[in-house]
């Protein structure tokens, strides 16, 4: 016998059901054909799209995720275990949808629902929190939202699980549920070393709100230790370098001695926040389209620690880190809207009985308006240029050159077309021989008319190709810029004959 209460709720929700759900395959589809898209038009790159499918498919094979592209800095043909890069064991996964499709097309549509599901649950915490009213806007605004377009453009990166994991998280804390809330933060341990900052900046916000001091004691505490424990024990163990990703050799050599510095000397913290002032564009519209409310909510302290964790990189290779480009910013989108709502929350109960609490539910609509008014700024608004679409005058030249790969082989690719190759070879980066990389692959897919990661110039590029030829490989392929190259004393004989084309 169905419940009278429920029989009355049924249609409404059934209703939100359905719309929730149109507005997450609508995501989920437009995401997917952006980033396939790129895919087949050779728009992508070996960084990172190949260096992730190397190490699902490890996962796949019930292996450790080994790749090939990260082991190239060690010995050419050599496989380096992610995890000795970055601890994000939640990659393993992903690793069943290989069983279906053993490709970087599989990252591509995952990435694509992972970040289209995170509708759900932030569609249910704001509607909680201001109503269904509010809930449909802002979970527009975060689908379209320009840090999610970057992401997807960067093709695929382990944080397409933070988004979702994040809305959970927020929403068991919403729902009182505090071992869910533990259970949540340990999934965004799972992803990448750097989210212990992320945990432990909400744990420290949520020492101001009564009720979550345990924990957010917990959160804090355990996001510090993790983060030494991956840092310094865990990946130096599995081959990594705690110093790898050290960008802040302006406030020291080691943490202690940053903290230290930044402790001692506070008045140079701005000075590094503001320089360069590409660091203010990057936080004016991250909070600019909230209209600043995640300002008002202690939960602010998640998303702030881990873009401070960014800004105050003192070093050039960091630069990456600074700007709107890449996947940087998706990390930290999810805990903005989230303490944007707990912020406009703390609003209306301050402005009640001061006739300005229309403004409250109004904010949603105008993040909505802002978020579709930065779409064609950001990577999105390809989707809407018909030409975009359509592949480059060199489309047919580079499905030759990759065509003329064999199966199997250790390859130094061309950026834009080792994904393309990556399900059935062994691609590592183009890259000219050094010192401490003096071994050349058999088989070399160049590119002279874009530049690669690698090279300083396309006539660097040209002059390698050059040495090759005069090295003794082969020519198989050239047209349009694209070169085949192999070393027929280095390949397999059942390649040699290719060879010879």
């Amino acid at each position: 016998m169905i419940c009278p209460m429920f029989s009355r709720r049924s249609p409404v929700d059934l209703h939100h059901g359905y719309a929730v759900g149109t507005i997450t395959v609508i995501a989920f589809l437009g995401y997917s054909l952006f980033g396939l898209v790129k895919f087949y038009t050779y728009r992508t790159g070996i960084y990172d799209l190949v260096i992730f499918d190397q190490g699902v498919r490890g996962y796949a094979n019930f292996g450790p995720p080994l790749s090939f592209t990260k082991g190239n800095w060690q010995e050419l043909g050599s496989a380096f275990s992610l995890l000795g890069d970055h601890f994000s064991p939640i990659l393993a996964l992903l690793a069943p949808l290989y069983w279906i499709h053993d490709g970087p097309e599989t990252l591509i549509v995952a990435q694509a629902a992972l970040f289209a599901l995170a509708v759900v649950p932030l569609w249910t915490y704001v509607r909680r929190a201001l109503g269904a009213r509010a809930a449909y806007p802002l979970t527009i605004a975060y689908a379209l939202s320009w840090p999610i377009a970057e992401a997807v453009s960067f093709h695929f990166h382990e944080y397409a699980f933070v988004p979702l994991i994040t809305a959970v998280l927020f929403e068991r804390l919403q729902a009182g549920r505090q071992w869910q809330v533990l259970l949540a933060a340990v999934a965004l341990l799972m992803v990448k070393e750097d989210l212990a900052v992320l945990v432990a900046g909400l744990g420290t916000g949520l020492l101001f709100v009564r009720g979550r001091r345990r924990v957010g004691t917990v959160m804090m505490v355990g996001g510090v230790g993790f983060l030494w424990l991956t840092s310094y024990v865990i990946i130096p163990a599995i081959g990594g370098d705690s110093s790898r990703y050290w960008y802040y050799s302006g406030w020291g050599g080691n943490p202690i001695e940053a903290i230290t510095h930044i402790v001692t000397r506070p008045q140079e913290v701005l000075s590094v926040l503001s320089t360069p002032d590409t660091k203010l564009w990057t936080v004016l519209l991250l909070f600019a389209p909230l209209l600043f409310l995640p300002l008002l909510s202690p939960y602010v302290l998640a998303p702030a620690a881990l873009l401070a964790e960014r800004m105050l990189a003192t070093d050039p290779g960091a630069a990456g880190w600074w700007g709107t480009r890449y996947h940087y910013n998706a990390a930290i989108v999810m805990a903005l809207f989230c303490a944007a709502v707990d912020g406009a929350l703390r609003l209306r109960r301050a402005v009640q009985g001061q006739g300005l609490e229309k403004f409250v539910p109004s904010w949603t609509i105008v993040a909505t308006v802002a978020a579709v008014g930065m779409v064609p700024l950001f990577a999105f608004g390809n989707l809407f240029i018909p030409s975009w679409y359509k592949a480059g005058p060199r489309f047919a030249a580079a499905s030759e050159a990759v065509r003329r790969i064999p199966d199997g082989v250790l390859v130094e690719a061309a950026n834009a077309l080792g994904p393309n190759i990556s399900a059935r070879t062994k691609v590592v980066a183009w890259a000219a021989k050094t010192a401490e990389r003096p071994a050349r692959a058999p088989w070399i897919l160049a590119d002279l008319e874009e530049r690669q990661p690698h090279f300083d110039s396309i006539q660097d590029q040209a002059a390698d190709v050059e040495r090759l030829r005069r090295r003794g490989y082969r020519e198989v392929f050239s047209r349009d810029g694209y070169v085949v190259l192999c070393d027929p004393l280095l390949v397999h004989q059942r390649a040699q004959d290719r060879c010879a084309w």
